[in-house]
């Protein structure tokens, strides 16, 4: 299957790729099917994980606005709200060939947190006319907004780009024996295989505008201040940090070893808490974990004296490599495997981004990427209340100051070492398949349920 960089940085909204993001993106497809002018009710059942934590990641919101026609990608976040709230005052939904039905979220929307058998992230759509059924199908969400219907699930679960790649691979071995057969680095080689879609130029510009939505999320995050939503009454905390940073005591922090480390964890908090309120996104591969790759980013643009855009459009040609492997070895969906497959890859691939442009060779890339997620094997998703905020937004932080510790270990090195990138990978995929239901993505065990005070 080719994967380009753009499927797993994608613009959307918050706070979860694969509970608001890909249910979105599927029902939209499913209300443009519907060309039958007599459809006047669509009946929405949220299975497994969508079910266990679809309130708190919204998906209930995400897939009405997707019946409507609307995509995460170019939806107004602040428009959700009232549309929502003139719903269920009554006003109709209208589909996008103009249908317009009543729909209640309590009536309309069910909940059955039991999973069918192809994935947790299930949901079933059905459309009436009258008694008569006009269409159903079940779509599957896999993380980083994917989704597939069950035809493709049916199929074995991949809705596959057949594109022939220039130097496709499958694995960090392929990977890295491709680029030392054609004299490449691993963002040289990811901007071949990129070109069979698109130029040179659009490559660049269209990374440069993902950087550009990152860095909105991180200026939005900065300025933002107050609780979040949800009911858990998180404070955000980045504009009080962000105001500290800028002002300190005690002048002699400004360049110290620990402010420094200050600014990672300042970027990843302002990313994520933006993230729990709803706002524009990036995945990165998904929002969860969407925090760590802005923020290493961001790190390195403002201590690098000499950073440029070429950097930019490097790190995240590099950090896609490594998504890709991580997405096609194991998944990146924490109902599937847990934390581990959210923040494990996104903090690889952001320690590989960083480990390339700092210099690295390939096989330094590769150790950073190594590194990185081999130290978060095993991370369990148990979000309080089913909110992306506790432990989630705090996560991003460490993972993101542990992505650049792991680059750093590996450019100390050269290259050499004992676990391969391959293995971790494929012990995230284990460890996954291991791992109890409860702690993937069902707020049913650890934090999720023992923060709660009886």
């Amino acid at each position: 299957m080719a994967i380009s960089v753009f499927d797993l940085f994608r613009i959307g909204i918050g706070p979860s790729s694969s509970h608001t993001v890909g249910p979105m993106r599927a029902a939209q497809e499913f209300s443009h099917a519907l060309t039958d002018a007599g459809v006047d009710r669509v009946e929405v059942t949220l299975r497994g994980s969508l079910a266990a934590t679809g309130r708190g990641h919204g998906t209930d919101s995400a897939v009405i606005m997707g019946l409507a026609g609307e995509s995460p990608e170019t939806i107004d976040p602040d428009s959700i709200d009232a549309r929502l709230e003139a719903l269920e005052s009554g006003e109709p939904l209208t589909l996008p060939h103009g249908q317009a039905l009543a729909f209640s979220r309590r009536d309309d929307i069910r909940w059955d947190d039991s999973c069918l058998p192809f994935h947790p992230n299930a949901m079933q759509l059905v459309a009436w006319s009258g008694e008569r059924q006009v269409a159903a199908n079940t779509y599957y969400s896999l993380g980083g907004g994917f989704y597939v219907d069950q035809a493709t699930a049916d199929r074995g679960g991949c809705d596959e780009d057949t594109t022939a790649l220039p130097h496709a691979f499958t694995s960090a071995v392929e990977l890295l024996t491709l680029c030392r057969r054609h004299e490449m680095s691993i963002s040289q080689l990811m901007m071949a295989n990129e070109l069979t879609w698109r130029s040179e130029s659009d490559i660049r510009e269209s990374l440069l505008q993902i950087w550009s939505a990152m860095r909105d999320s991180i200026d939005k995050g900065l300025e933002a201040d107050g609780n979040l939503p949800g009911g858990l009454n998180v404070r955000r905390r980045a504009h009080q940090l962000h105001q500290q940073l800028e002002q300190p005591q005690d002048p002699g922090l400004i360049v110290s070893t620990f402010s420094l480390m200050d600014w990672v964890n300042l970027f990843a908090l302002a990313v994520n808490e933006e993230n729990a309120a709803g706002r524009r996104m990036v995945t990165a591969p998904t929002n969860g974990a969407a925090g760590i790759v802005p923020a290493v980013l961001a790190y390195y643009l403002k201590f690098e004296p000499e950073a440029s855009d070429d950097d930019v459009v490097n790190f995240l040609l590099t950090a896609g490599a490594i998504g890709i492997l991580c997405k096609e070895n194991a998944s990146i969906s924490g109902a599937e495997v847990g934390c581990q497959g959210e923040v494990g890859s996104a903090c690889a691939m952001a320690a590989a981004g960083l480990a390339e442009v700092l210099g690295g060779n390939v096989d330094q890339v590769e150790n950073a990427a190594e590194i990185g997620l081999e130290h978060n094997l095993g991370l369990t998703c148990d979000p309080v209340g089913g909110l992306v905020q506790v432990p989630c937004i705090e996560r991003n932080a460490i993972a993101s100051v542990k992505a650049i510790n792991a680059a750093r270990m590996a450019l100390h090195g050269d290259g050499e070492h004992f676990i391969s990138l391959d293995k971790v990978i494929r012990t995230m995929r284990d460890t996954g398949r291991d791992m109890q239901e409860k702690y993937k993505e069902t707020s049913k065990g650890g934090l999720a349920v023992n923060a709660i005070e009886c």
